[in-house]
């Protein structure tokens, strides 16, 4: 166990392209990888491995030289050093484990080493599925491989790239930095590389030494990166034999955006320590590029906790008092605070995470302690922080000092005391800065130094004067002249001296607190912390003497205006920042216009955290107002970070803007009313049609969680953001809307609860609650697509086969009317066994089932009933009729039917589940079973055991399901063990040598479709051959019927292989069409020779097997198949050589020569080849139709003809024959489409032939009457139903009401009226599956897969009983599954969750048939295939519209999963305009928003405090407020809003303008759907009515200060923007123009009707005086400062400067008008001249 962890190390590491961190354990020659979702890659290794290291790019592998020859492994591919890697999933069942060797990349590293015996100290492992790469170190001018075996790696960064190593034998310590190999350096034996091709070699790299310390005889115990007092990095190294931390400093600089680190001379410090940590206390909000700014946690050697700052000692820790056994310690107390615990004593410290360690004392207890990162006053620590971020890193290294009272506890000291005393702590000490230069130090009789007299006297502080200079200190003393002098010196010298620095401090000082100020005037929520910080910065400015920065706060907060009076004698040519300003210059001027003077340096500094607020709408503001990108910083020197994703406008880069910022609904929520206007105003421009391309969050911030929810379906250009983007979804949104957007919308697939009136009831049923299949099948998307119309509930009745059938008898039946009962339920029977195939199609992949459930069919009952006799039941009497015999298929078609209910989209099936589903003895139920989970793809779990011990059960039925199923799952795979199983099946396959196997007839065919399916598309020419005889080889049995299936299945597969391939197919093509034309027509063989050599010898040798006599076949077997092989093998390829050899017989022999049904096939196999001449209409089908023909049967009604009774039998049984083919191709040509054209023509045809069995309605059109006199009803009938299967095939999934009635009047008829044939049933039955395929979920597909499997389940030839298989097997009619496609598509209102209608624009593409259409269908629908669908636009007025954009491709529909399916597995979330109801709440429009007449609910004052309930009536006077708003919109904040204007209370109120104000704001927002305007208009008409309160309430103060001024003003500049066209929309301002322009007029009309502002605005102008209270009242200061606020008026100082400067230049008579109007644009043109007026009266006195 000890050798074991010898060599054991574990770290965290990205590897890759990976996101997330993952776990990386070394283990004896194994590196095992962990990530978070539990999957482990284990990676095997050489045993020289020793450890292993994180670092930036991949893993760093250490490797301990190996000079055994013996044990030496080298590198090459013959014996690699990586071998084979091994996947394994921990809870899943093992799959073959990917292995993957050295590659050509491995072949090249040997290259590149010259030896592959060569072996490299240091690796590193970039992705776990490459191989690591060597690494190389430079030696004049080229790489080596680095082999210094002697540098044991002791540390290395995961943030940047740098490793430690400590070298024993030269007992020294090494950085070294890891960096990429340029390309245009040289490296060893490239002259190797010439062979090599360009951008193959992958990214090397080396290792470069910047530092070496020597004379240490141990390793560092530990080593880490903090950074020093001014930011850098540095690197310490801990030595606890000498008790000393050594740290080094890193220099680092950004060359062509990589940062290289350098290390200088002299840049390293020793503390003494016997322990240390990095820990973030200070400066915790900080980042030093990749890194978080560390400080250090020292243990003393005197046991004594000390915190530093780099080299500089801030404080000292101490246990608390009261700690004891029992009691943890949560926070480490100050040395003042604390009385030290004698008994404890510190002895190490560990486990550090951010400002979290743990304090290991002497009695062996460990505690987890919390040091204080940051003070609890929020406004305190953002002063702190904008000080670190802003002063240099001298002043702030004495900032820091004094913060911290030289390791005294500082203001920490008193951080109990409450969040107000931590700021007067701050205050206090800013004030001593302020005040220890003004003030006298009494030095003389002070014994003890103040740290800054130790500081100003030190030698440390002349060797800084020396390096350093101090800006601002000029008349500092020469160095020597100090030393001469350096306890004598002067004392006022060095008064002045302190004073200078001092003013130097505070005047950065002041620009670091101004750029929080102005940040903070952006929040709302911190209007208490603005007017603290003012009451400083006012202190601040006037120890500077800045008069205009104290203007400034005065006109913010005139309160102040008493207090801090300064004269204005004391000029300063500073102007303050003034972050509004810059807003409202960026709205009316332009970003280029407006003056960068306005905004702090803090804000265009990157990487600043302090003022980030304020950066982020200065970069908003300038991408609105055209700024232009360079990298991450704009134009307006500010830095952004923008989300990925397309932009055309400012409006859409800004709404990107705020996403890559992370600035949602809830930052925007907290900006003043006048300042999110701008902003508002992009996302409400955007809202309507953003671009497609956007990442998640931008949908949620725009209010389009519809597009959000539909985000992740689409493409994903930048993953990376996206997952970032996509964790911050919440931050984006409002939380008081979060509820609003669920997490899961629940399938409607799984929705299984019953809605009313979707129960299944029937009249003469005992129990209308039985399990027949189909209780599922009513779920919310089948009740909103057919609402109350109950075509399900018929479709359930009529395909339902689990209850007994109704029997019409008469009361008192007699012994004969048992028989007729007998005779009638055997009729009933053969309709019954049929109904499982339109079940399985009806119900197909509608629900899921648990894997813990038993597989449940429902019964098959052939049971009767006797209404007439209360329901008295009659079974059918198994002397007479063997009952058995009768259900062995349809009970198989029954499990089939319930094995299709299974959804194919629910991922992989469990093999353990079909193994539990199998019963002891071999049943027609599981075989149906294995067939359905065949179809769905599920039956490769099963493995070839499995396999070989259901065919061991020798069970007909289990065998034909089974390989069906496999075939259908491994289709088109070739999978050769699969292949080897199925043709064990098939006899002509067994070699001479193989003994003879007595093999089902059923079996045969089976194999042979199988066979197909497997190689489907493969065109494999062995498989070919050999199918090709199969058509014409005699089965073992000599029933022709069977004979004709077994051809019939080879001609399938035949197609199948060379589905769609024509002569493009290799192998002997023209042999095999003419052997095919010969199996048609019995012609001589041309090429017989040439095919027979292809065969194998065994196949030869049983050539006398093939039905022939001579050279004559017998067509009667062989056409069909081989028919049917052309058609699928030529399918759409347009074939005219094909098509001239298959033609129609067009004279008198040939049609006597071939059978009637074979021309069918000939019709419909032409039709395939031509696929695009197939046209839907009239004059087509009579185009099929040969002259003779159409004439001999346009002659049948013409007494005058010659045409004799067996000439006309010929003619009318072609021509019911062709056009029942050529319906057929109707409807696989336009299988699935809805094609109106198609569909009525193939009615009307059903028609024609149902009028020609009994007539049943008037018809007009072309199709001739009286064709039943010359055929037997039997084919008229077969062709009947036919035409009425492909209707249904056309129509699949529409639920067709027109073709239902159709259907369901086939089925009602009984054998008096027509066949009650099993084979008409079956195709009724089928026809009603189809026309609701999938609960109407589902529809055909019409690629050359989906077309031979319709073909497979339209086979013209029908069965006669249930039992019979002879033609076709009946097991192949279920082949239909392969052909369905789940392009069913439901809208889902994203605010409820709830599935909805709405009206869809469907484009479909130009095709040789049509041009590019548009056309409308409502949701829930069927869209049209992925070949020709190319945009889905949700349109109408009542959901915000939606654009899809796809590229029709030939490719069938997107599988459940599919990450590209931009439907996301059939559902579209779209979202509800607010002001409009549903379609389901109102389908017709008539109670939308307008059409309520809102002014008449809102303007009745009697309706705000009605009780809805108190009248008791329903009639509209009833409706209040709340009621009809929630109506239309489901936002809570317009909700509640709502409901306070309905409250009693809210009647109290006397202001009843401002009722009708709310009143008339709420309909705005719900109208236009602008919610969050609610906020913005209470707020502008409240701060107006304050304005007009404080003007006309006597002494009354309503607003203390005028920040909200500079609110109202950008909100009139937004307008202002609109207007002038700087902003644009098409939906007009989101404010009320007129409504902006009314507020601003008022607020002018307001400051001109004061009486007395004139007087003290002189007053202002002439002294910088503010009105005195005393005299003119609080209203005075506050009214001055709204009234210089709102017209822009300068500062007094900056006034008397300007005119000072152009006085000389104007003669005396001039006006100072235009120059000023140059000097100040901002300000307002009456003001201007105010300012002249004042001028000349000052010039004139």
């Amino acid at each position: 166990m000890v050798n074991f962890f010898h060599k054991f190390k574990a770290c965290w590491c990205r590897l890759g392209d990976m996101a997330e961190a993952l776990l990386c354990v070394l283990q004896i020659a194994s590196l095992t990888i962990y990530n978070t979702s539990g999957e482990v890659t284990s990676i095997p290794l050489s045993r020289s491995i020793t450890s292993i290291w994180a670092l930036p790019f991949g893993l760093l592998f250490q490797q301990q030289a190996d000079t055994s020859s013996t044990t030496h492994v080298s590198i090459s591919s013959t014996s690699p050093l990586f071998g084979r890697r091994e996947i394994s999933h921990p809870r899943r069942e093992n799959e073959n484990s990917p292995q993957q060797a050295f590659n050509l990349l491995s072949a090249f590293d040997n290259i590149v080493k010259g030896e592959t015996s060569s072996m490299s100290s240091h690796m590193i492992l970039k992705d776990p599925l490459e191989e690591p790469q060597l690494t190389y170190i430079e030696d004049r001018g080229k790489y080596n491989i680095m082999k210094e075996f002697d540098e044991t790696t002791i540390w290395s960064s995961e943030q940047v790239p740098l490793m430690a190593s400590y070298n024993k034998g030269k007992m020294q310590h090494s950085v070294w930095v890891v960096e990429v190999i340029n390309s245009n350096l040289k490296v060893a034996n490239a002259n190797l590389l010439d062979a090599i091709p360009s951008g193959v070699l992958p990214k090397q790299f080396s290792f470069r030494r910047i530092w070496q310390g020597k004379g240490v005889q141990t390793a560092a115990c530990k080593v880490f990166l903090a950074t020093d007092d001014d930011a850098a990095p540095i690197i310490c190294f801990l030595h606890q034999e000498q008790r000393k931390l050594l740290s080094v400093r890193l220099l680092s600089v950004e060359i062509n955006n990589e940062i290289v680190f350098d290390i200088k001379p002299d840049m390293s410090w020793s503390i003494s320590a016997i322990a240390a940590a990095p820990v973030t206390v200070t400066r915790p909000r900080m980042k030093v590029g990749l890194l978080p700014y560390s400080d250090i946690i020292v243990l003393a050697p005197e046991n004594a906790l000390l915190l530093y700052s780099g080299k500089q000692c801030l404080c000292r820790y101490v246990l608390p008092s009261a700690l004891s056994k029992d009691r943890l310690s949560h926070n480490l107390e100050f040395r003042e605070t604390a009385s030290i615990s004698h008994d404890l004593k510190i002895i190490g410290v560990a486990d550090e995470i951010e400002g979290r360690i743990n304090i290991i004392v002497n009695s062996g207890q460990m505690f987890r302690c919390a040091l204080r990162r940051s003070p609890s006053s929020l406004l305190a620590n953002d002063c702190i922080t904008a000080m670190a971020e802003g002063l240099s890193s001298s002043f702030y290294s004495h900032f820091l000092g004094l913060l911290w009272k030289d390791g005294e506890s500082g203001y920490l000291s008193e951080a109990d005391n409450g969040v107000n005393s931590e700021w007067d702590s701050f205050c206090s000490i800013i004030l001593q800065m302020c005040g220890s230069s003004i003030s006298t130090q009494k030095r003389s009789n002070s014994t003890v130094q103040s740290s800054w007299e130790f500081l100003i006297s030190s030698k440390f502080h002349k060797n800084f004067c020396k390096h350093n200079f101090v800006p601002g200190v000029s008349s500092i003393q020469s160095v020597e002249e100090q030393e001469m002098d350096a306890f004598g010196s002067n004392f006022y010298g060095s008064k002045e001296l302190e004073k200078s620095v001092y003013s130097e401090l505070m005047t950065e000082s002041l620009g670091c607190l101004h750029a929080v100020y102005e940040s903070l005037k952006l929040d709302t929520l911190r209007k208490r912390d603005l007017e603290l910080l003012a009451v400083l910065l006012c202190d601040i400015a006037k120890f500077l003497g800045e008069q205009s920065y104290l203007d400034h706060y005065v006109r913010d907060f005139p309160g102040f205006s008493r207090n801090v009076q300064m004269p204005i004698t004391s000029l300063s040519s500073k102007t303050p920042q003034s972050l509004f300003r810059w807003l409202e210059s960026c709205l009316l001027l332009g970003c280029n216009s407006a003056s960068l003077n306005d905004l702090s340096p803090l804000i265009c500094q990157n990487g600043s955290s302090i003022v980030s607020w304020a950066r982020k709408i200065v970069s908003f503001y300038s991408l609105l107002s055209g700024a232009k990108q360079v990298g991450k910083k704009l134009s307006s020197g500010v830095y952004c970070n923008i989300a990925a994703g397309s932009h055309c406008t400012g409006e859409e880069l800004t709404v990107l803007a705020m996403v890559g910022e992370r600035f949602g609904l809830k930052q925007l929520d907290l900006l003043p009313s006048g300042v999110s206007l701008p902003l508002r105003h992009a996302l409400d421009k955007c809202r309507e049609s953003p671009p497609t391309d956007w990442p998640a969050a931008a949908y949620v911030l725009l209010g389009r969680e519809d597009l959000a929810l539909s985000c992740p379906a689409r493409s994903r250009k930048t993953k990376e953001f996206e997952t970032q983007t996509n964790v911050n979804l919440i931050s984006i949104s409002t939380p008081y809307m979060l509820h609003l957007h669920p997490v899961t919308i629940p399938s409607t697939v799984s929705d299984t609860i019953r809605l009313d009136g979707a129960k299944f009831e029937d009249t003469d049923s005992i129990d209308g609650s039985m399990t027949d299949g189909m209780e599922h099948i009513f779920n919310s998307s089948t009740q909103l697509r057919y609402g109350r119309d109950l075509r399900l509930n018929e479709v359930r009745r009529l395909l339902c086969s689990a209850r007994p059938v109704a029997i019409q008898t008469s009361v008192n039946p007699s012994a004969s009317d048992q028989d007729l009962q007998q005779a009638q339920l055997w009729h009933l029977a053969q309709r019954t066994t049929s109904l499982p195939l339109g079940r399985g199609a009806f119900t197909l992949g509608t629900i899921y089932t648990l894997l813990t459930e038993a597989f449940v069919v429902p019964k098959l009952v052939l049971a009767g009933r006797l209404p007439t006799q209360q329901n008295a039941t009659v079974n059918l009497d198994p002397t007479v009729r063997n009952i058995q015999e009768l259900k062995s298929w349809p009970e198989f078609h029954n499990a089939v039917a319930a094995g299709l209910r299974l959804a194919p989209l629910q991922g992989k099936m469990s093999r353990t589940w079909i193994i539990y589903n199998k019963p002891g003895e071999p049943n027609a139920i599981h075989a149906g079973l294995l067939l359905a989970l065949g179809l769905h793809g599920h039956l490769r779990v099963l493995n070839l055991t499995d396999i070989y011990q259901y065919y061991a059960q020798e069970h007909e039925s289990t065998t034909v399901g089974l390989m069906l199923g496999l075939a259908a799952s491994y289709r088109g795979t070739m999978d050769p063990s699969i292949s080897k199983s199925l043709y064990v099946h098939i006899p002509a396959r067994h070699p001479s040598s193989f003994p003879e196997l007595e093999l089902p007839t059923l079996l045969q065919p089976a194999a042979l479709m199988s066979v197909g399916l497997l190689h489907e598309g493969s065109a494999h020419p062995q498989t070919m051959q050999f199918l090709l005889g199969e058509i014409g080889r005699r089965s073992g049995g000599d029933n022709v019927l069977e004979r004709e299936g077994y051809a019939v299945s080879a001609g399938f597969s035949l197609g199948l292989v060379a589905l769609g391939r024509g002569y493009d197919a290799l192998g002997l093509m023209d042999a095999m069409v003419d052997r095919l034309f010969h199996y048609i027509g019995g012609k001589e063989v041309r090429n017989e020779r040439s095919l027979s050599s292809g065969l194998p010898s065994d196949e030869q040798s049983r050539a006398a097997a093939q039905m022939m006599d001579g050279n004559t076949i017998n067509i009667d077997v062989t056409a069909p198949g081989a028919i049917i092989a052309l058609a699928l093998m030529f399918l759409k390829t347009e074939s005219e050589t094909i098509v001239s050899k298959l033609s129609i017989p067009e004279t008198r022999f040939d049609l006597k020569y071939v059978r009637p049904d074979f021309i069918m096939l000939r019709v419909i196999a032409r039709n395939l080849i031509m696929w695009s001449r197939v046209h839907p209409s009239q004059d087509w089908i009579q185009s099929q139709i040969p002259d003779i023909v159409k004439n001999g049967v346009e002659r049948l009604g013409d007494d005058t003809s010659d045409i004799d009774e067996m000439d006309a039998e010929v003619f009318v049984q072609a021509y019911v024959n062709i056009v029942a083919g050529a319906c057929i191709s109707l409807g696989l040509r336009f299988a699935g489409t809805k094609d109106g054209n198609a569909q009525e023509l193939l009615y009307n045809n059903a028609l024609c032939f149902l009028n020609e069995i009994k007539s049943v309605s008037s018809i007009s059109g072309t199709f001739p009457r009286g064709l039943s006199h010359y055929v037997d009803r039997g084919t008229l009938e077969i062709c009947l139903h036919l035409i009425v299967l492909s209707l249904s095939v056309v129509m699949a999934g529409s639920g067709h009401l027109q073709t239902f009635r159709l259907l369901r009047f086939l089925r009602s008829r009984n054998s008096a009226d027509g066949h009650a044939n099993y084979g008409v049933q079956m195709a009724v039955s089928l026809a009603i599956g189809f026309l609701f395929l999938g609960g109407g979920m589902r529809t055909f597909s019409t690629s050359n897969g989906s077309i031979a499997a319709l073909l497979i389940t339209l086979y013209p030839r029908l069965p006669t009983g249930p039992n019979d298989n002879r033609c076709h097997l009946q097991a192949f009619r279920h082949l239909y599954v392969l052909a369905t496609e789940a392009r069913w598509i439901q809208t889902v209102d994203v605010d409820t969750g709830l599935p909805v209608y709405a009206p869809l624009e469907v484009t479909i593409r130009e095709t040789d048939h049509y041009a590019e259409t548009s056309f409308c269908e409502v949701t829930p629908c069927l869209l049209p295939e992925r070949a020709v669908l190319k945009t889905i636009r949700v349109c109408g007025p009542r959901y915000w519209p939606q654009v899809i954009e796809l590229v029709p491709e030939d490719k069938a529909w997107w599988n459940f999963g599919d990450k590209s399916n931009p439907f996301s597995s059939g559902v579209l979330y779209i979202k509800r305009k607010v002001g409009a109801c549903s379609y389901v709440d109102d389908p017709i429009g008539c109670q939308s928003l307008l059409s309520r007449a809102m002014h008449k609910v809102f303007g009745l004052t009697s309706l705000k405090a009605r009780d809805p309930c108190s009248d008791g009536c329903s009639g509209p006077g009833s409706v209040t407020v709340d009621q009809v708003v929630s109506t239309f919109s489901s936002d809570p904040s317009l909700i509640a809003f709502a409901q306070l204007c309905r409250d009693p209370s809210w009647n109290s109120r006397t202001d009843v303008e401002f009722q009708e104000f709310c009143l008339q704001v709420l309909f705005e927002c719900v109208s236009k759907d602008r919610p969050a305007l609610l906020q913005v208009y209470l707020s502008l008409y409240t701060t107006i009515g304050s304005m007009v309160a404080q003007f006309t309430g006597g002494g009354t103060i309503v607003l203390c200060d005028s920040l909200f001024i500079s609110n109202l003003k950008l909100a009139v500049a937004y307008n202002e923007a609109l207007l002038s066209g700087r902003l644009t929309t098409s939906r007009g301002g989101i404010v009320q123009s007129n409504f902006l322009g009314s507020l601003r007029k008022r607020v002018e009309d307001l400051l001109n009707s004061f009486e007395g502002l004139n007087d003290d605005f002189h007053n202002y102008l002439r002294s910088g005086t503010w009105p005195n209270k005393e005299l003119s009242g609080e209203k005075g200061p506050v009214l001055l400062s709204w009234y210089l606020q709102w017209f822009g008026v300068p500062a007094p100082s900056v006034i008397k400067i300007a005119t000072e400067k152009i006085k000389p230049r104007l003669k005396s008579s001039s006006s100072f008008v235009p120059v000023l109007r140059l000097l100040f644009p901002s300000t307002d043109i009456n003001i201007i001249g105010e300012i002249d007026k004042f001028l000349s009266s000052n010039d004139s006195d």
